[in-house]
């Protein structure tokens, strides 16, 4: 293992008051000599945030709303800290692109973080991409902006990040120039892995959002149960790793602890394990190329016993196949698709749809909406927001 570095790393944390950000902080903590926390960021956490600005001290942070902001304002001065409270979107993108800022952790969930993520990588930061919609919404636009700025970009997912350790430095130009025939995308399940379409039609928002391996915050959760997550990894592991949609494999393995693989030509495959905790990837792009202890127990293969594996049902779980699909399609699709799920999740997680009418919602704004080329970052706005609208007017019909 390498020394460590002469003075500590300075860091960013978007949505930090969610699990990843939560995570991200406590890894940060094992190690006050490497590391710094700058910034912190939230929606509308703010005593989450507040708790976290007394033990971590950051220079700056961001809050979406006026009023709390203000809030977190009067309870910082109260409290003798010295943190400089922002303000909204355009306050996330100041952040990312403060000289003073060398690693981002991009862990706001959804198209939120879309923006404050790509600004993070034209800046040139060390960008930890914990925010897949980013790649699922402008995948073309934001390999292009990583290539052009020379920043360094670490997925955080387990997944991608399982598979990133499992291929050769340099992955780009196409998997099969480095002898990589296949990236086999490992799922849990989710909570409902063999139930039938019709016993899924009676699921409760509690129910989706106990996944039986992971502690995620609701929406992924729901993703999860869904198989949603999965598709929007598909997506995301094409444009990370140069791969066709055709070259990404799902396999459903219940135990969680391959977090993925990668096949080579050779007959090789190679997994990456461990046990269920993103402290794991977290460490893991903080400290790139080295290694760090992240606080997670070692994997006891004999307490495991045995690992299984099986195919995904995309006939009860139809969102899968529709981001496979979207994926094909390019353009705007995968936008369209991100967004029309998400407006289904919050309208499930609020009671207004059944479970099953999430992928059916998909479905029926895919195929309403036209792809357009994916050209520039307004056309993929635009396709998100025509999106947002035509699964709110499917649910209002």
């Amino acid at each position: 293992m390498a020394g460590t570095p002469v003075r500590p790393r300075s860091v960013a944390v978007l949505g930090a008051t969610g699990s990843i950000g939560t995570s991200t902080l406590d890894v940060i903590a094992r190690h006050p000599e490497r590391y710094r926390v700058h910034a912190l960021t939230a929606h509308r956490s703010r005593e989450a945030l507040l708790r976290q600005c007394r033990v971590h001290r950051p220079a700056v942070a961001v809050l979406d709303g006026e009023a709390d902001a203000a809030w977190l304002r009067e309870q910082l001065r109260e409290a003798g800290l010295a943190t400089e409270v922002r303000v909204g979107a355009g306050a996330l993108v100041e952040v990312v692109e403060a000289s003073e800022v060398e690693v981002v952790m991009a862990a706001i969930v959804g198209a939120a973080g879309l923006l404050p993520t790509l600004a993070a990588v034209r800046a040139g930061k060390r960008v930890l991409l914990a925010n897949k919609e980013a790649l699922v919404m402008s995948g073309a636009l934001f390999m292009e902006a990583v290539a052009g700025s020379g920043a360094t970009l670490l997925p955080i997912d387990s997944e991608h990040n399982a598979i990133y350790q499992c291929l050769p430095a340099e992955h780009r130009g196409g998997l099969g120039r480095h002898g990589v025939t296949q990236l086999l995308l490992t799922a849990s399940g989710g909570p409902f892995r063999g139930w039938s379409a019709e016993a899924l039609a009676g699921v409760s928002p509690e129910q989706a959002c106990a996944h039986p391996n992971w502690s995620m915050g609701r929406k992924i959760s729901v993703d999860s149960a869904t198989l949603m997550n999965k598709g929007l990894e598909l997506i995301e592991a094409c444009w990370l790793f140069d791969a066709r949609p055709e070259q990404v494999k799902v396999v459903v393995h219940p135990q969680s602890v391959i977090h993925s693989m990668a096949a080579y030509a050779d007959g090789s495959v190679i997994a990456q394990l461990g046990n269920p905790d993103m402290r794991t990837p977290i460490a893991y792009g903080l400290a790139w190329p080295e290694r760090i202890d992240a606080g997670v127990e070692a994997l006891d293969l004999f307490a495991v016993a045995r690992l299984d594996f099986e195919a995904p049902d995309e006939t009860s779980f139809p969102c899968l196949r529709l981001a496979r699909e979207a994926m094909a399609a390019g353009g705007t699709a995968p936008a369209v698709l991100n967004a029309a799920n998400e407006v289904a999740v919050e309208a499930f997680l609020d009671g207004r749809l059944g479970f099953t009418g999430i992928g059916e919602l998909v479905a029926r704004v895919r195929d309403a909406r036209p792809v357009e080329a994916a050209t520039d970052l307004e056309t993929v706005l635009n396709a998100d927001a025509r999106a947002r609208q035509a699964a709110r007017d499917w649910l209002n019909r």
